[in-house]
Formats: structure tokens, sequence, C-alpha cells
């Protein structure tokens, strides 16, 4: 079986996209849309790699990487951050709380298929 992939993001064109490249691709992709209690839908689904858009409704996707970090359940699930504001402030405040990997909206389907093989392999490698 493929592995399970969570887009936690609020735009329905970038939430269809990604999830046809990466099921094309064997991945299983769940999507969920709200910050506020995406915590909790991540810690349901166990997913392999989270997806996960800054500007969230409920909660900001720093926040919730926060505390996907601070949990120990989900410390070591890597973390793709997209955002459409690719200012080096919201690059370093996504470092500091320990993004695996960060992307700037537009990006291309080869840079998506790219972050998730590369951070799904480190993972396991780790694993």
């Amino acid at each position: 079986m493929g592995k399970r992939v969570l887009l936690v993001e609020d735009e329905a064109n970038i939430i269809e996209a990604i999830r046809f490249l990466l099921s094309r691709e064997g991945w299983h992709v769940d999507t969920h849309s709200d910050g506020a209690d995406a915590m909790s839908v991540i810690r349901d689904r166990k997913p392999d790699l989270v997806i996960l858009d800054v500007m969230l409704p409920g909660k900001s996707g720093f926040d919730i990487l926060e505390d996907l970090r601070k949990d120990d359940a989900t410390a070591d699930t890597p973390v793709l951050m997209l955002t459409a504001r690719g200012q080096s402030r919201d690059r370093e405040m996504a470092e500091k709380a320990g993004v695996s990997r960060f992307m700037t909206k537009p990006f291309s389907n080869t840079e998506v298929l790219t972050a998730v093989r590369d951070l799904l392999y480190v993972h396991e490698q780790r694993s």
C-alpha cells in the first residue's frame, strides 16, 4: 500500500491538484481544511507526511507545526509547508518551528513530487 499523506490546505484548486498528482503516484491522500482542529486530525490519521499550508482558517500552519513538534506522537512526522507568501521571514519562522521542507506557491508538479519523495525517503531511513 502507498504512503499516507495528509494535506492541510483550504484552497480547493490546490487540494485537487496535489491530491491528483500524489494519488497518481500511488500515495493515499487525505485532506483537511481547518487549522483549528488540524492537530487532532493528524493524530487520528497518523500520516507518513503532512503537507501544511501556512494560512489556514482557525489556526496558522506555523502554530500547527509547533504543536506537531511538541507532541511525541508526531514530533518526527515530515512536514512540507506551503505558502503563497515567499518572504524570508516566513521561511525563518518555519525553520525555527521545525519544518522539514518549505515551498512557495505557485510550485510545479515536479517540485511537489520531488519534495514528497525526498521527505518520505529520509523519514524511512531514520525509522
